[in-house]
């Protein structure tokens, strides 16, 4: 690439760099900007651009379009821009720099070679020290592929870091810590069961987004929710970042996972971005139209509004914002073929300019009404950093939310808290008290214990309190209300005692996870009680402290073998994957309720005895092949004797007991033993699920 290409005036649409039959269209957002140049660089390593393009206000310039045709310029090349304008950040909130190089809010591929994002604070800005994007062909071969059409009630969500999976050493795979990494990853995932995984943020992110005392530390922002572009995968989850082939590299893992019949949902950043605040570096949206992507103080624009504890709210429901919120999320399903988002603090994406949340939010609605979204999996942190919580009241019919009642309750109730029985029994049927009145449905909740937010499972039963000196913020990030139980030691013990108990909580907790009505969510890891040390923030920590350390398999083959038994169980009942809300009406077939709420008595569940920690409920099966299901709770100190449903033609059998020692705590049914008299024995702190088949069914011997 020598140049000097030539140019034409070029068109408004479509945003970002357009590759056709006559060369790059280039076009970006900037309505008060006076003026704009556009670099090219022949690498992501050029010292120097190799042409730079001064834009005419008079023919390449239309409303609040700048834009302009490159002839015969080759994909590959990268670019940056530099725009001209008004510095009033208190009056008009306009922070136009022609000094700073901008990469473009619509790159489809991002480099980070040239970027500092220390030295920018601290001297400012350099000629040709941005982040830059890269021009690209589209000649991608699917075979064949689009996104899977999962239905809502049979999705397992499972949710894993990119990087962290596969980046410990004993991951053996052949790209440590990047999308092709992970595909070399998928036969493990097949083994589980689960249908979906659910990404942490692959957008490009800034890793240097870090406080200054963390990153004197030497630790970066591993988790990634620190977008600066949101059309383009993260660089550092590729195999040659400055290659620009990040986007080929997220489709050849989205087609493995569709091949494997599991489904991609995206964590995705709207609620800020990695600009920061007044002290935050000029990236993009500062440079190209701060008044209009962020949300200000009236009285003062040079104030960032936060709602988000990152420094700065996005302020998603200006028009234009709006829809380039919907226009990313569209791309990420019509160009590489994902199954959905979960979208990190939704509720700040429904607050106004000013910061006021809005009764009909237009992205929250845009979002949920977009044909090409159709068919996505649209799920809700329904909540932000500035107390705002709307669990239950998303509107419309197609968006999920992560449900922070159902984690609170079952944490609480397995640890042994009393007089839950009402609140847990709700939250296992569904949480019908937060949906049912909206007309939405038990598959509008996603039910999790744990996420990459807060403890592990192991750590939930392993520590009483936080231990997140290893963030060098002194112990002050995470949260202090954990709702964990250590089990009579904090952290790492050798008593044999308290790691049966603890093993046996985690089993608790899955189990309990499995048989609720909802979308089940577990975290990558749980399943072989990966520990972070009671690190319940682990944000920043890149190293083993995050890192999925497959030895773990082996070590704990036996949790591994029960999680895989345990969603097969839920697979095998339709009763346990319902799009509707149990009725507990008599069905005409059977003469039998859908739902049937118990204590050691039938019957009798225990509703208001302030004290009660067992509850137990039989599920009748949809259909007549379908076996029933009858589940005890005891989160007490002592044993308890359940009574048993009667069934004519039916023959209980254990399907789980999680205080019996592996194999014994789980059986598929051919390995099922029959439970003879009308009740059974649950030891302290466990649960029991049992299944009842026809007398001399070939799913038993």
């Amino acid at each position: 690439m020598t140049g000097p290409y030539e140019t034409r005036p070029g068109r408004r649409y479509p945003m970002g760099a357009t590759l056709d039959e006559f060369g790059v269209n280039f076009s970006i957002y900037s309505r008060h900007a006076t003026g704009a140049e556009l670099l090219l660089y022949a690498t992501a390593t050029s010292p120097e651009p190799f042409q730079r393009i001064r834009l005419d206000p008079q023919l390449n310039h239309t409303f609040f379009s700048w834009h302009v045709l490159v002839l015969d310029l080759p994909p590959g090349t990268h670019y940056t821009w530099c725009l001209e304008g008004p510095q009033d950040p208190r009056g008009q909130g306009w922070r136009f720099d022609h000094r700073v190089e901008l990469v473009d809010p619509w790159a489809r591929e991002i480099t980070a070679a040239a970027w500092d994002r220390g030295r920018r604070l601290r001297e400012g800005p350099r000629p040709h020290d941005s982040l830059r994007a890269v021009v690209l062909a589209d000649d991608y071969d699917w075979e064949g592929d689009q996104p899977l059409r999962i239905p809502s009630e049979e999705t397992i969500i499972y949710e894993l870091h990119v990087g962290g999976f596969t980046r410990h050493p004993s991951s053996r795979v052949g790209h440590p810590g990047t999308f092709a990494g992970l595909i070399e990853k998928i036969p493990y995932l097949q083994s589980l069961g689960i249908t979906h995984v659910e990404l942490m943020p692959v957008m490009a992110f800034d890793q240097q987004d870090v406080p200054k005392a963390v990153m004197a530390a030497g630790l970066t922002n591993y988790w990634g929710y620190s977008t600066h572009s949101f059309f383009s995968p993260h660089p550092g989850y590729c195999v040659d970042p400055e290659q620009g082939a990040h986007r080929n590299e997220f489709r050849d893992m989205v087609k493995a996972l569709h091949r494997a019949g599991i489904g991609v949902i995206m964590d995705v950043v709207f609620n800020h971005t990695a600009e920061g605040n007044a002290r935050g570096p000029m990236i993009n949206f500062k440079g190209f139209g701060n008044e209009t992507f962020y949300c200000l103080d009236p009285i003062d624009k040079s104030i960032y509004l936060d709602f988000t504890g990152c420094g700065n709210t996005f302020n998603a429901n200006h028009p234009f914002v709006s829809r380039f919120i919907i226009d990313s999320l569209e791309y990420w399903v019509r160009e590489m073929h994902v199954d959905g988002f979960r979208f990190d603090l939704a509720s700040a994406m429904a607050r106004d300019g000013v910061g006021q949340p809005m009764a009909h939010p237009p992205v929250i609605w845009g979002i949920e009404l977009s044909d090409t979204l159709a068919s996505s999996k649209i799920i809700a942190e329904a909540w932000d950093a500035a107390g705002l919580y709307q669990v239950g009241s998303f509107p419309g019919y197609r968006w999920m939310e992560w449900n922070g009642r159902y984690r609170d309750s079952i944490r609480r109730f397995v640890r042994g808290d009393g007089g839950l029985i009402s609140e847990v029994a709700t939250r296992i049927a569904g949480s019908s008290d937060l949906y049912e009145a909206n007309l939405r449905l038990p598959i509008n909740s996603v039910n999790f214990v744990t996420c990459h937010d807060g403890f592990t499972l192991a750590d939930l039963v392993s520590y009483d309190r936080k231990h997140n000196e290893s963030n060098h913020e002194d112990n002050r990030d995470g949260t202090n209300d954990n709702l964990s139980w250590n089990c009579g030691a904090e952290g790492p013990t050798g008593d044999p005692g308290i790691l049966a108990l603890r093993r046996r909580q985690v089993r608790n907790f899955l189990t309990m996870l499995m048989v609720s009505q909802g979308v089940p969510m577990m975290l990558a890891g749980d399943e072989v009680m990966r520990s972070q040390g009671g690190n319940n923030n682990a944000w920043c920590q890149d190293n083993a402290t995050s890192w999925f350390d497959w030895t773990l398999l082996e070590t704990h083959h036996d949790l591994l073998r029960f999680t895989r038994e345990l969603i097969a169980l839920r697979k095998r009942h339709p009763s346990l994957q319902r799009r509707y809300f149990l009725s507990g009406r008599h069905r005409p077939a059977s003469g039998l309720p859908d739902i049937s709420w118990h204590g050691c008595e039938l019957e009798a569940p225990p509703w208001d005895d302030e004290g009660a920690r067992i509850l137990a409920f039989t599920l009748n099966g949809r259909a007549e092949e379908e076996a029933d299901l009858h589940v005890m709770l005891n989160m007490d100190e002592g044993a308890a004797d359940f009574a048993l449903p009667a069934r004519a033609d039916r023959v209980w059998h254990r399907s789980v007991d999680t205080a019996l020692e592996p194999p014994e705590d789980i059986a598929p049914p051919l390995d099922q033993a029959p439970v003879d008299g009308g009740r059974y024995r649950v030891a302290p702190h466990s649960v029991v699920v049992l299944e009842a088949y026809y007398r001399g069914s070939d799913a038993v011997r």
